[in-house]
């Protein structure tokens, strides 16, 4: 299936990376604990975060909807856009095309 864009994939993964970024507790998708993550520098925290985004990106081609830390990434094919979702408000969109 894959997730279809038009954007520049560093582009997407730049969005994807500040909205995952967003999303409290988003370490958990790796299994981590609070004191994994908090041990971590800024520069492991961003790359963490990166693998993070690319994971997710990759795993909407599969299911339009990845569970992330205490919120929820969506994918929405219709309207070409990947909406990050925390108690049941989008919180950020990002644009595919």
């Amino acid at each position: 299936m894959g997730v279809r864009h038009a954007r520049e994939y560093a582009d997407i993964l730049s969005d994807l990376t500040a909205a995952v970024s967003a999303i409290p507790n988003s370490y958990t998708f790796f299994e981590m604990t609070r004191e994994e993550w908090e041990e971590l520098g800024d520069t492991e925290r961003a790359e963490v975060m990166e693998a993070l985004a690319d994971d997710v990106f990759y795993g909407l081609g599969q299911q339009t909807d990845i569970r992330v830390g205490d919120g929820a990434v969506v994918y929405v094919p219709k309207r070409h856009v990947i909406e990050v979702v925390q108690g049941g408000n989008v919180i950020q969109v990002v644009r595919l095309i």
